[in-house]
């Protein structure tokens, strides 16, 4: 499948460049998409970040040239783009447990990690319920959080951003302004440029923003809309993953660099049966 040759292209060009700097943008633009999709759905795809997997593939290099020769620490700390041998130091450590110094040393126990591929798995045993739609253009009223770093690590802050807003009464400003016509409480992750990206915390309103929120403008396009039934955060991070894994290689259809947009309805998130939306920006292959 093209999505899956496109990825293995962007695989075997980080491995190319294990030994010198990795662009970034060029492994995303070799998997067609956004630097900040490549970033999230390699996150998907595998259960580690990008930087993660390049780590662990230079320190899976690292050690077995240790092992096999008599090559210096200072040498392969410069090799692998480490600024200092106390950085590729701490960096061997954390993946292999000792220090680089110990490598050499027989019997020692290293771990390797080999080079990542994506392959079709057949799977489907749970089902997925989602309706492609077409929208128009909507404006959107909420909080709005700049993010500067990286694209997990940002993430990882999310539920905090929400958790402060039901503290500080957003939520209940919000469900005052909410069109019903597109009804929910929505977190909306904006094109990212680089690592920054904007969330936000918002509803489809005519209103006008009040003091300390900020409008955005969703512009019309189709959305691939799944149901999501659990309890939250698990339901909707599971559904998400499976989305890229299991619907979106065979689906059709292509991830578009447009918001992503998480609906939340009224009602118990921590129940078994709550429901919400996951609406993924899309356009006909």
């Amino acid at each position: 499948m093209e999505l899956l040759e496109n990825w293995n292209r962007a695989i075997s060009y980080l491995e190319d460049h294990l030994e010198d700097q990795v662009d970034m943008e060029e492994a995303a633009a070799l998997a067609c998409c956004s630097l900040y999709h490549f970033q999230r759905m390699f996150s998907y795809m595998t259960d580690i970040t990008v930087s993660e997997y390049i780590r662990r593939r230079k320190m899976s290099m690292a050690a077995a040239e240790l092992q096999s020769g008599q090559v210096k620490v200072l040498d392969l700390a410069l090799k692998y783009g480490y600024e200092s041998p106390t950085a590729f130091n701490r960096a061997f450590k954390n993946i292999h447990g000792i220090a680089p110094s110990q490598a050499r040393r027989e019997g020692v126990v290293l771990k390797t990690y080999p080079p990542i591929s994506f392959k079709i798995t057949i799977k489907g045993e749970y089902e997925m319920n989602y309706k492609i739609v077409t929208k128009e253009a909507f404006r959107v009223v909420g909080k709005k959080t700049h993010f500067t770093e990286g694209i997990d690590e940002s993430f990882e802050k999310i539920p905090g951003i929400w958790m402060q807003a039901g503290k500080d009464q957003t939520i209940s400003q919000l469900c005052e302004m909410m069109n019903p016509e597109i009804p929910g409480i929505m977190g909306i992750c904006t094109s990212a440029r680089d690592e920054e990206f904007d969330y936000y915390i918002g509803v489809a309103s005519k209103a006008p923003a009040p003091a300390g929120m900020e409008e955005l403008q969703i512009e019309a396009g189709n959305w691939a809309v799944f149901q999501c039934i659990g309890a939250m955060p698990d339901s909707i991070q599971n559904l998400q993953k499976r989305i890229i894994t299991e619907w979106l290689p065979g689906a059709g259809y292509e991830y578009i660099n447009a918001p992503d947009i998480e609906v939340y309805f009224e009602g118990d998130q921590s129940s078994a049966d709550y429901v919400c939306e996951v609406w993924m920006p899309v356009v006909k292959k």
